[in-house]
């Protein structure tokens, strides 16, 4: 079966504002077996439009993706980093077939 990933780009505003959120979401990803494949780090943007942050969060597979934002934990979480940031969330099944 297939994994399921968050590709969130997100541009932070208020970072004292911003922390409050970063600092929940461990315990919220941590329930649904999330776990960090990329969380900031170097990036070009050789085509098209990007964010100052990327974030890329891998689950189980794509329903627990789903569930995990859709959680009420997430949900009320969203509210929490609003007020402080512009993010650009994708959940998107991952990819197990044949290779090149």
């Amino acid at each position: 079966m297939a994994k399921g990933y968050w590709i969130g780009r997100v541009d932070v505003h208020n970072e004292d504002g911003y922390k409050a959120y970063a600092a929940a979401n461990p315990a919220i990803f941590k329930t649904f077996g999330g776990r960090f494949v990329v969380r900031g780090g170097k990036f070009e943007n050789p085509e098209g439009s990007s964010r100052s942050r990327n974030v890329v969060i891998e689950f189980a597979d794509y329903a627990t993706a789903l569930a995990c934002y859709r959680s009420p934990e997430y949900q009320a979480n969203i509210k929490v980093r609003q007020p402080h940031a512009i993010a650009d969330i994708v959940i998107i099944e991952g990819y197990d077939g044949p290779q090149p």
